[in-house]
């Protein structure tokens, strides 16, 4: 569904456009507000009910003066005034506890709603969006962006509210008690207004650059912290904190030049709004010397003048959060209104239906979207049938990897088609198309959890026997119940606490669990050392038993007993055939590699 419904627009001036595109923008979050809509209302309501008890409460000091002088306008004395004024503040703090208490039932339930929603955006978005960002600014928008916007609902909506509330308030009273000082006074209000427009235009623009920049240095973090045995054999340990401290110091500077436009904000607030108030209070004064007004209505217009002129410089302060939170808002539309490559909340399949296996490719051209400039597959045609293995060799760049990524469907191919079971790719459900395959990288990078955690990854739910099974057919089983722990042993951030064979043996147990009908082994022993290698080797066997497998391999002393191998150079099938026919034509591109790897 939709997020927006565009319709023709109207010609307008720049600042119609821009207030429009914000509210536009950040419209979406009315969505989430929805289903809380009761306990919102029910906190403006209280949230207005306080906001006028507080206005009644400031009243009565000053009657104080008027009964002292015996002239009481309630017809109440100093005990009964001051009980009143405990009972109205007793009522005014059980107020305050439920504006609190459902405005943060709100902003919490609907934040976590929307966060759920943007985490499964962003997981759900075809991989060429997603390798055109950066991971520190996906986390940012998460955390960052979300929490300004959950701040602005939980406090500063409703404080905004409330002193406007008690600005107009206080003006009204003042109006109707003193029309003449009052008027003095709103004179200053237009020239107040004009000024919060003009410096909250810079502001909004500064908070978005240093909130841009905020998201820059939680880049740096991750891809350091990501990175950290890279950066430490390099010894660049400098390097990163340079990074991260020029980020964190062009935030200081983008903070500081909102802080003076704040500033100067600031003080034109004082001298001016302040500067009328002291103003109005001396001629207050002159009237109460002659007469004209009585001491506690004094009392009550210097309080009033002081609630009005705090609400004002209040309503700035909370003016620039609410910016902020509007800045947040855009840059989560933004990624809201991304086009996903599949819906997984809708998609309701009882059981995945098991391929066959056959893969062909027809006439298949290819260029990543990032370089349009390079065709990475020409002419592609190829065909595997169900259980065959499979075998594609070339040099870094041939495009190997290119064509498990378009069976993934990670990719589209600019021409021809992609095929399985005779069926073209696009055609299948991702959930079942991906269901069926599995892939053993050459780099495994395993979650941060347990053993037993990594490999139930392959099939969440699967029972302890399975798991276990898994695991001795990936010849895993021997290290992992080395461990005190077994299966339950923590791998560490990204598996740094086993070693690339240990890795690799749990990816292919994670395979197994998964059971899949097509395999891709994506150079997957190509790091290990000997013994390793072997263990690992053993493990893929097994796995490939009865299932399409395509090997993309490096070291070609593991493809000698496939089925068939594809020789590709510059994106194109250069040779094709087993490794005896294949080496029989000296003068090939796979007897040369041959040649440079065994030394015949």
């Amino acid at each position: 569904m939709a997020l927006f419904v565009v319709r023709p627009k109207k010609k307008m001036s720049k600042a119609q456009k821009f207030s429009r595109e914000k509210l536009r923008k950040n419209g979406f979050l009315f969505r989430y507000l929805v289903p809380y809509r009761l306990p919102f209302a029910l906190g403006m309501l209280v949230l207005g009910g306080g906001s006028v008890l507080f206005l009644v409460i400031m009243k009565l000091p000053g009657e104080v003066f008027n009964i002292l002088d015996g002239k009481p306008s309630y017809g109440l004395n100093l005990a009964q005034l001051f009980l009143s004024i405990f009972l109205l503040l007793a009522l005014q703090g059980v107020l305050s506890f439920f504006r609190i208490r459902l405005f943060s039932l709100v902003s919490e339930k609907s934040m976590a709603a929307l966060r759920k929603d943007l985490f499964g955006k962003i997981v759900s978005l075809p991989i060429p969006w997603i390798e055109e960002q950066r991971v520190g600014e996906l986390s940012s928008r998460i955390t960052n962006d979300v929490t300004q916007i959950q701040g602005t609902l939980a406090t500063t909506l409703a404080e905004f509210i409330r002193q406007v509330i008690i600005l107009i308030g206080g003006i009204a009273f003042i109006l109707v008690a003193m029309p003449k000082l009052a008027l003095v006074m709103m004179g200053t209000f237009p020239v107040v207004v004009l000024a919060a427009m003009y410096f909250g235009k810079f502001i909004r623009r500064l908070t978005r650059e240093r909130q841009d920049e905020l998201a820059q240095t939680n880049v740096v973090v991750e891809e350091t912290l990501q990175n950290i045995r890279t950066v430490k054999s390099f010894t660049n340990e400098r390097f990163e904190w340079n990074r991260y401290a020029g980020y964190l110091d062009r935030v200081v500077a983008i903070s500081m030049r909102s802080a003076t436009m704040r500033g100067w904000f600031a003080s034109f607030i004082v001298f001016v709004m302040f500067g009328s108030l002291f103003f109005v209070m001396w001629r207050a004064s002159e009237m109460v010397g002659a007469g004209a007004m009585l001491k506690g209505d004094l009392v009550n217009f210097i309080i009033f003048t002081g609630i009005i002129g705090g609400a004002i410089a209040s309503l700035g302060a909370f003016y620039t959060e609410l910016l902020a939170a509007v800045g947040s808002g855009e840059r989560i539309a933004d990624i809201l209104q991304q086009q996903t490559e599949r819906h997984f909340d809708s998609e309701k399949i009882a059981g995945i239906p098991r391929f066959d296996g056959k893969v062909a490719f027809h006439h298949v051209d290819f260029f990543y979207p990032a370089r349009p400039e390079k065709k990475v597959l020409q002419g592609i045609n190829l065909e595997i049938f169900p259980g065959e293995k499979v075998a594609l060799v070339g040099m870094s760049g041939a495009g190997k990897s290119t064509l498990t990524q378009l069976l993934l469907r990670f990719y589209k191919p600019d021409a021809g088609q992609v095929l399985i079971d005779d069926v073209p790719v696009e055609n299948y459900p991702l959930q079942v198309l991906r269901g069926n395959m599995a892939i053993v990288p050459q780099d495994v990078l395993l979650f941060g959890g347990t053993i037993r955690e990594n490999i139930a990854y392959g099939q969440p739910g699967a029972s302890e026997m399975e798991l276990l099974e898994a695991a001795r057919m990936a010849n895993a089983w021997e290290f992992i119940r080395q461990f005190p722990e077994g299966l339950d042993t923590r791998v560490g951030e990204r598996g740094v606490k086993l070693s690339g064979g240990q890795k690799q043996r749990v990816a292919i147990a994670r395979a197994i669990l998964k059971n899949p009908a097509i395999l891709i082994l994506d150079e997957a022993t190509s790091s290990l050392d000997a013994e390793s290698e072997k263990l690992v080797q053993e493990a893929l066997n097994s796995l490939m038993q009865g299932r399409t497998s395509i090997i993309i391999a490096h070291r070609l002393a593991t493809i000698k007993q496939v089925d068939r191998i594809y020789v590709l150079e510059n994106g194109r099938i250069a040779e094709r055939g087993t490794h005896e026919s294949l080496m029989v034509q000296e003068d090939g591109l796979y007897a040369q590699l041959a040649r440079l790897q065994f030394a015949v």
